[in-house]
C-alpha cells in the first residue's frame, strides 16, 4: 500500500513538473492583463455597473483559464506518453495503470489548485485597488468549488484522451463541458415537452452528463448568497463521486489498451 502510495505520488510529481514547464504559469500573467485590461476600460462602458462587472469578469476568468489548462493539457497528457513511447518504460516496471491514471490526474489537479489559488489572489488584489467592496468567504467558497469543477473536467479529459486521439478527446471535453453547464435546462426543456420518449431522454442525458452546475457559484458568490452547507457539502461529495467513477473508467479502458 505505501509502496502504491510512493509510486503515485512520484508520477503526480513528474506531471506536476512536466505541465510546469509547458509554460501553464504564462495564464497567470494574462489574468492579469485581462483584469487590469477590465479595470480601465469597464468604466468607461459601464459608468454605474462597473464594480458588478468587474466583480463577474474575475471570476469567469478564471473559469474560462482553468477550463482551458484542464481540458488542453488533460487530454493530452497519456496521449503524450504514448506518443513519445516513454509509456513502453512505465508500464513494464512495478507501476500498475491505475497507478498512473491516478498519478496524472492528482498531478495536473496541483496544477489547476496552483493556478485557481494565485488567480483567485490577483482577482481579489483588483478589487481591493479598485476599492470594491466584496463578500471574501463567497468568493473563496466559489474558487474552491471552481478547483472541484476543473479536477472533474480533468478526470474526463483523461477519460476521453486514453482511447482516442488528443484533438477528437479534446472536441469531446468541450462538448461535455458545454453541455454540463446546461444539463438541468436540458432537463427542463424534456418535462416541458410533454413527450415521455423526450422525456426519458433528456432524464438519461442528465444522469450520464456532469450536473456542472452543481460546482459553479461564480454568480451567486459576487451577492454574497450561497446554497446551505448541507448543499453545498452534497455538491462536493457529487463532483468527488463523478471524478472517481471517470477516473474509474479511465483506468479500466486504459487496462486493456495493448503497447
Amino acid at each position: 500500500m505505501i509502496g502504491s502510495l510512493k509510486r503515485t505520488l512520484a508520477i503526480a510529481t513528474n506531471a506536476f513538473r512536466e505541465v510546469i514547464r509547458d509554460r501553464v504559469l504564462y495564464l497567470i500573467v494574462l489574468y492579469a492583463l485581462v483584469m487590469a485590461a477590465a479595470w480601465r476600460l469597464l468604466p468607461e462602458v459601464a459608468a454605474t455597473t462597473e464594480d458588478k462587472m468587474l466583480l463577474d469578469v474575475g471570476l469567469a476568468a478564471i473559469d474560462v483559464l482553468g477550463s482551458i489548462v484542464a481540458i488542453f493539457v488533460g487530454t493530452g497528457l497519456i496521449n503524450k506518453e504514448i506518443d513519445k513511447r516513454t509509456v513502453l518504460v512505465l508500464i513494464p516496471k512495478p507501476i500498475s495503470r491505475a497507478e498512473f491514471i491516478i498519478g496524472k490526474q492528482l498531478g495536473l489537479s496541483a496544477v489547476l489548485g496552483v493556478l485557481v489559488a494565485l488567480m483567485t489572489g490577483i482577482y481579489l488584489a483588483f478589487l481591493s485597488l479598485a476599492q470594491i467592496s466584496y463578500p471574501v468567504v463567497s468568493i473563496l467558497i466559489a474558487a474552491l468549488y471552481l478547483f472541484f469543477k476543473l479536477c472533474l473536467l480533468t478526470g474526463i479529459a483523461l477519460m476521453l484522451g486514453v482511447f482516442t486521439s488528443s484533438l477528437l478527446a479534446t472536441l469531446l471535453t468541450f462538448g461535455i463541458y458545454l453541455m454540463g453547464h446546461s444539463s438541468r435546462d436540458l432537463l427542463a426543456l424534456g418535462n416541458l415537452s410533454r413527450n415521455a420518449d423526450i422525456e426519458r431522454l433528456t432524464q438519461a442525458l442528465y444522469l450520464v452528463l456532469p450536473d456542472l452546475s452543481r460546482l459553479d457559484l461564480k454568480n451567486q458568490a459576487v451577492y454574497g448568497i450561497l446554497p446551505d452547507s448541507i448543499t453545498l457539502l452534497s455538491n462536493a461529495v457529487y463532483g468527488l463521486l463523478y471524478t472517481v467513477l471517470v477516473l474509474a473508467i479511465a483506468i479500466l479502458i486504459f487496462s486493456r489498451r495493448e503497447f
